[in-house]
C-alpha cells in the first residue's frame, strides 16, 4: 500500500486517505497536546500557510500511544 492510499479520519470524524487531503506534497507529523514539543506547532503552522497555495500541507495526526501525550478527545484537540 502506498502511503498516499493510508486511511485516515478527520476530527471532523470523515473517513478519507492522506491523498484524500488534496496537498501535492504533505509533510505529516505526530502530534500530542501534552508533549513538551507542543511549542514547534507555531513554526509548521506558518509554514503550511506560507506554502498551502502552492500545495503543501503540514498534516497533524494526533497520537496517545507514546507515553499517553495526547488523551483528549477529537473535540477536545479541535
Amino acid at each position: 500500500m502506498s502511503l498516499i492510499n493510508t486511511p485516515i479520519n478527520t476530527l471532523s470524524g470523515q473517513e478519507t486517505t492522506l491523498g484524500g487531503l488534496g496537498a501535492d506534497l504533505m509533510l505529516v507529523v505526530n502530534v500530542a497536546s501534552k508533549c513538551g514539543l507542543t511549542p514547534q506547532y507555531t513554526g509548521l503552522e506558518a509554514l503550511h500557510e506560507k506554502y498551502a497555495n502552492r500545495g503543501f500541507s503540514v498534516v497533524g495526526v494526533p497520537c496517545n500511544q507514546f507515553m499517553g501525550q495526547e488523551p483528549g478527545t477529537a473535540e477536545e484537540i479541535a
